[in-house]
């Protein structure tokens, strides 16, 4: 059977892992990116090796369809990810740390020695997550974390010393908003999985080299097309396949953040509802701080949390990259700093730092990066968009694409692994009949 001619549009994360998926079922894939750099909203800025990520990621040992795509590209996650135990250290806050325990005993563990809670504070974290893992870690459709953190009774002190950073961190959403369900699937796959699981994953590399960059030359390597810097224009939905700018392919599939995606849709009318969803979509700012410190100052770990202020995790680019003395500061969700200028931004950040951790006094801020439309908002209730289209031959990825996790690199490449496998058994049921 000949190959089938198909289109990924979009290299992030999706997109990439979408290309690869196709490649690997023997389809000839073409993958158009937009930009010079490969990653989508986690790529890396500038050239490599000294660019700057456009923000701070971090995996999670459960990330298990992201690491299985980084090996099968030959991208090593052992070198190129530091791996590190849970350590969720917030100053003025909660820390928690699991020992390197087996499960369940690692969190049991970690929950009952954390620090910066009372001896009944600790007893009512501890409750709630038996209380999690007892319901098999579902809650009431339309759940807020708001509401499943009052209906558990945690309390001021654990709600903003503990579960408003994890929130923030894990779903870039405030937990007045934030869709329980989802922040319990993490929890599910992270904590109340095998000890591993919950592990750290930093990447020591730039975004775009830890995955999208490895596997474009995977594909390069077997005869596959991607083509940088071009943008696609039109989409038209044939008897055959998919046009794009004209040229004809079998399938495709569009893995563009949901802000570049309701211009590319076919101007079909059956594309109508579609459009009116991916306009409704709710997004969510993430702005990271670039800061300089003198030579050889240190934080306790790699990462670091921050309570009271607009700072919310530090990390410390020194312990896991060749970027010495270069620390990235992440403030997720909405805020007052929205309508600061990135002069203020910075000296408001470093000011903070200088506050908690005297060695990073005199920090130099290097560079205010805004990303306003950084992730969906994963509100409670919303409906996630779906893979499938008015058009049996294109398909949809990406990070708001219908799966159990909110906007990260893991939900990304599952949509990816998602939308190719449906193109694939589709193409392949109509060559059957």
């Amino acid at each position: 059977m000949k190959p089938a001619q198909v289109a990924v549009i979009g290299a992030g994360y999706a997109g990439i892992a979408a290309a690869v998926e196709l490649a690997r079922r023997d389809h000839r894939v073409t993958l158009f990116e937009a930009g010079r750099v490969a990653g989508g909203r986690a790529r890396r800025l500038g050239q490599a090796p000294r660019g700057l990520d456009n923000g701070q990621h971090l995996l999670l040992g459960a990330y298990r369809e992201t690491l299985a795509l980084m090996r099968s590209v030959g991208a090593d996650p052992d070198r190129l990810l530091l791996r590190h135990p849970l350590a969720l250290d917030v100053a003025g806050g909660v820390g928690l740390r699991l020992p390197a325990w087996p499960a369940p005993l690692h969190v049991l563990a970690g929950l009952a020695t954390a620090t910066g809670l009372d001896r009944s504070a600790r007893a009512r974290l501890l409750a709630a997550m038996l209380r999690l893992q007892l319901a098999r870690f579902r809650v009431p459709a339309g759940m807020t974390v708001a509401a499943w953190l009052a209906a558990t009774g945690q309390g001021p002190a654990l709600v903003d010393g503990f579960w408003t950073p994890l929130v923030l961190a894990a779903m870039n959403t405030p937990p007045a908003k934030a869709d329980m369900q989802i922040l319990a699937n993490v929890l599910r796959d992270s904590l109340a999985a095998g000890r591993a699981a919950s592990d750290l994953l930093i990447p020591r590399t730039d975004l775009s080299a830890l995955l999208p960059e490895p596997a474009i030359a995977w594909l390069g390597a077997r005869g596959h097309a991607y083509r940088p810097g071009c943008r696609v224009q039109r989409i038209v939905p044939v008897d055959a396949g998919v046009d794009v700018d004209g040229q004809h392919f079998d399938g495709c599939v569009l893995a563009t953040a949901p802000q570049h995606l309701s211009a590319l849709l076919p101007a079909d009318r059956s594309f109508d509802d579609l459009r009116s969803r991916v306009n409704s979509i709710a997004f969510q700012p993430i702005y990271t701080v670039y800061l300089r410190a003198r030579t050889g100052a240190r934080l306790p770990l790699p990462m670091m949390g921050l309570a009271g202020g607009i700072a919310q995790w530090v990390f410390d680019r020194g312990q896991f990259s060749d970027q010495e003395d270069l620390f990235a500061v992440v403030i997720s969700g909405p805020g007052a700093h929205e309508a600061w200028d990135h002069a203020e931004i910075g000296q408001r950040v470093a000011a903070e730092l200088a506050q908690q951790w005297p060695q990073l006094d005199g920090v130099e801020v290097l560079k205010v990066i805004a990303e306003r439309r950084a992730t969906f908002s994963c509100e409670a209730g919303m409906q996630r968009l779906r893979t499938d289209t008015p058009h049996a031959r294109l398909r949809l990825a990406g990070d708001g694409v219908q799966n159990e996790y909110p906007a990260t690199i893991e939900g990304a490449v599952r949509s990816g692994l998602t939308a190719a496998r449906a193109l694939d058994a589709g193409l392949k049921q109509e060559n059957r009949t």
